[in-house]
């Protein structure tokens, strides 16, 4: 399968490899922020992936959400669905939408910016401590088509120049 340059030979393929690379990282009692386009296909399919996944899940919506959108039986398994979600994890702030910002709130403060859509596209240009945080990135950057843990982010944010965009002054000729 070519979608994503993801080496997978059928989608069922995938999904069973991403549910076993999931599964692996994330605990029953384990809170996970997904960024976003969560399924292209039915809701029943949706929901049964779902049901197999560990965690506490809460979806920050991307623009792939209609098998999860539709049914309430599939809702139901997030605990929350923001469209943007403003947050403290372990005191350090963290801006999460499906799309990657240059400027977002508290940037020139520390803050983070996690983002999904790009499928590791932008990651060769980062701007402050943003990240794309899909699985895409994660199979380049960890090896393995899977979540990343606050302290895995954590340490790449770490090693990461804080250059964020000054919105605050307005160069002018």
């Amino acid at each position: 399968m070519e979608y994503a340059n993801r080496p997978f030979d059928t989608v069922e393929k995938m999904d069973e490899e991403l549910i076993r690379a999931w599964n692996s990282v994330v605990g029953q009692d384990d809170i996970v922020y997904h960024m976003g386009d969560f399924a292209l296909t039915n809701s029943t399919k949706t929901k049964n992936v779902l049901d197999r996944l560990n965690g506490i899940l809460v979806l920050i919506v991307g623009n792939h959400e209609k098998s999860v959108m539709e049914k309430e039986s599939v809702r139901a398994r997030f605990s929350s669905i923001e469209d943007k979600l403003e947050t403290y994890v372990n005191k350090q702030f963290i801006v999460m939408c499906h799309y990657g910002m240059r400027v977002w709130n508290k940037s020139h403060h520390g803050a983070w910016m996690l983002y999904g859509h790009s499928h590791d596209s932008m990651e060769h240009e980062a701007w402050g401590r943003s990240m794309d945080v899909g699985v895409d990135s994660a199979a380049r950057i960890l090896g393995e088509y899977r979540p990343f843990s606050f302290e895995e982010i954590k340490r790449i944010m770490n090693k990461r120049e804080d250059n964020p965009v000054d919105h605050h002054v307005t160069k002018r000729k």
